[in-house]
């Protein structure tokens, strides 16, 4: 049995055992992940991080993980036709494919894709328990990929002894959705079990407008199960899977535009999973973490209902973090990863050595520094080093700032592809890893009795050889700078109604001086919260997405105003509902691509 089989049979088993433990206790134990590596405070993190939870996410009606990290400062969404179309993420003005996610700590970057990027089209926020977006270089933190940033998703685990939980919901273009989840805890451990799915006929992927009319559909269903297991002195067990299965239906090349209707389809599966020990040692003091994670993707493409091509990668991750709490001032985060990707018949591996120290010089300051060495099978040793600080003047005010380099090595594709009817006879073996430094520096500030705050972050990046498909293969070829303002903030304006703002400038360049594609100068957000009674909540949302230039035409900016909200009709049954575009706003997020008009739906969510 080939090592990834024992992975997740060694998942399935631990998850499968758990519910015949079961009886009727209450758990007081967690699942907590920190991106930043050491569990922290906000308002004690010097990096820029923006966070929500599951509780935001529901009462602001985000379906799909695009949607909630859509809201973020700095953070840049892209989606080829809405619908499980592919889609992207940016940070800062970086690439999508520099963008680094994580799913309980487990990277799960498609290995097989041209830049090694995440298609985030089919994660919607179900099963979804926190969402974080770590900005700017956190390769130290995580190693090749994290160049550009990092979305780290914490998934639900089990928080009462007993919970049956299930949602079932309508739409317009035919568009359905449902899924169901039971939670059990006791003193033993705790197990949760899901399912989620989704089907709907769609829109035309190829704008309609451009006289495109075949609707392009999108089938979906998502599996997840974890689990907790005690263990004596302290020490635990905890296994987690999620499994996707996804049909879509899409539109081909297009001379005009870049796309226009055709009959092609693609069906995926994505599967992660991991098994992570705890022990702690020295009454605490010492926190150990042995994590063997695992994930794949595997693609398959029709045209006219014949396969035409397919890609498969994976990657197998085994982690060992120590934590050592030496004092109230002091802590250091230190560990070990090996980390072997496939896609085909090709492979490389990395060898990686980390530390982060962190100390508390006074009350109200806390300042990191971490290195990390990454030992790649193919280019060799690099070494990354990052530094954070942050300032507490007083109770209202937080100063932070942070500098890191970054890297990320060429993907399997990119040193293997070349195009066969160009001069090129084999891929370039001669790329070079992409390489950048970062900084950060930003200010919060409460007023009215912490009723709001308002924070300011200016950023900075430069990349150097970053990598791009030029006459029939990959090269390094461009050099791109990156410069902004992010704002963010909210108030509550009383205790029934809240206020949410946020604002990016990014001016993102490559050394020609041409603007990076895909990335508005200017961009933002703004929601309404009202919640007159615990029984009844709504938000109203606007988004404004300005100019973006992409490789066949400019996408025109846009506004968009969608409504949601929720009315309890009894302890255990919930109606709810959401209205998109209201005002039918005609609008792209990528050329040539189309996007619902207005459009609705309504369900109704059942806990006991």
């Amino acid at each position: 049995m080939s090592i990834r089989k024992n992975v997740l049979f060694a998942c399935l088993t631990i998850i499968g055992l758990l519910p015949l433990s079961f009886a009727n206790a209450a758990p007081d134990d967690v699942f907590i992940f920190s991106g930043t590596r050491l569990p922290t405070a906000l308002s004690e993190v010097g990096s820029s991080v923006s966070t929500i939870t599951a509780e935001q996410i529901k009462q602001k009606g985000y379906r799909t993980a695009l949607d909630v990290v859509e809201e973020f400062a700095g953070v840049t969404v892209n989606q080829n036709g809405g619908f499980g179309g592919v889609g992207s993420v940016r940070i800062r003005g970086a690439l999508s494919e520099q963008t680094l996610v994580l799913i309980d700590g487990v990277p799960v970057n498609d290995p097989s894709s041209p830049g090694g990027g995440f298609d985030f089209a089919r994660i919607d926020t179900s099963n979804i328990a926190k969402i974080e977006v770590l900005k700017g270089n956190q390769s130290t933190l995580w190693g090749s990929d994290a160049i550009g940033g990092v979305v780290s998703i914490t998934t639900k685990i089990a928080t009462s002894p007993k919970a049956i939980k299930a949602y079932v919901e309508a739409g317009s273009f035919s568009t359905y959705k449902g899924g169901s989840e039971i939670s059990l805890s006791n003193d033993l451990g705790s197990f949760r079990g899901a399912f989620s799915g989704m089907t709907t006929n769609g829109i035309s992927k190829a704008e309609s407008g451009d006289g495109n009319a075949e609707r392009d559909g999108f089938d979906s269903k998502t599996f997840s199960g974890n689990g907790l297991i005690y263990l004596p002195a302290s020490a635990k067990i905890t296994a987690a899977i999620l499994y996707n299965d996804s049909m879509l239906e899409y539109d081909g090349w297009g001379a005009q535009t870049g796309v226009s209707d055709a009959d092609v389809t693609s069906e995926t599966e994505e599967l992660s999973g991991h098994i992570t020990l705890s022990l702690p040692l020295f009454k605490g003091r010492l926190e150990n973490t042995f994590l063997t994670g695992y994930s794949e993707t595997e693609r398959n493409y029709f045209t006219s209902g014949s396969k035409t091509y397919d890609y498969f990668g994976d990657r197998l991750l085994f982690r060992y973090q120590g934590t050592l709490n030496a004092n109230e001032t002091n802590r250091i985060a230190f560990g070990a990863e090996h980390e072997k990707t496939t896609s085909g018949r090709d492979e490389n591996s990395i060898d990686s050595l980390f530390i982060l120290y962190e100390i508390k010089p006074m009350k109200n300051a806390t300042i990191s520094a971490a290195v990390r060495v990454d030992d790649h099978s193919v280019f060799g040793s690099e070494t990354t080093s990052r530094f954070s600080a942050v300032y507490r003047p007083h109770n209202d005010w937080k100063i932070h700032g942070s500098w890191a380099e970054g890297f990320k090595a060429p993907t399997i594709f990119q040193l293997s592809y070349y195009f066969p009817y160009s001069s090129k006879v084999s891929g370039n073996q001669d790329l070079n890893p992409e390489t950048s430094k970062s900084f950060d520096v930003g200010v919060e500030r409460a007023f009215l009795k912490s009723r709001g705050i308002i924070g300011v972050t200016y950023f900075r990046q430069n990349t150097k050889n970053q990598i791009d498909y030029i006459d029939g293969w990959y090269e390094n070829v461009n050099k791109v700078k990156s410069k902004g303002i992010e704002v963010a903030g909210e108030y509550r304006l009383s205790d029934a109604l809240g206020f949410e703002v946020d604002y990016s400038y990014i001016d993102a360049k490559k050394g020609d001086g041409n603007r990076q594609l895909s990335v508005p100068k200017n961009s933002g957000s703004a929601r309404l919260i009202f919640a007159p009674s615990k029984v009844l909540s709504a938000a109203i949302t606007m988004r404004h997405n300005g100019l973006e230039k992409n490789t066949y035409g400019n996408v025109k900016s846009w506004t968009r105003l969608d409504i949601n909200g929720s009315y309890k009709l009894s302890s255990k049954l919930e109606l709810y509902g959401t209205i998109e575009n209201i005002f039918d706003e005609e609008y792209q997020q990528v050329y040539g691509y189309g996007t619902p008009g207005t459009s609705a739906n309504v369900g109704l969510r059942l806990s006991m």
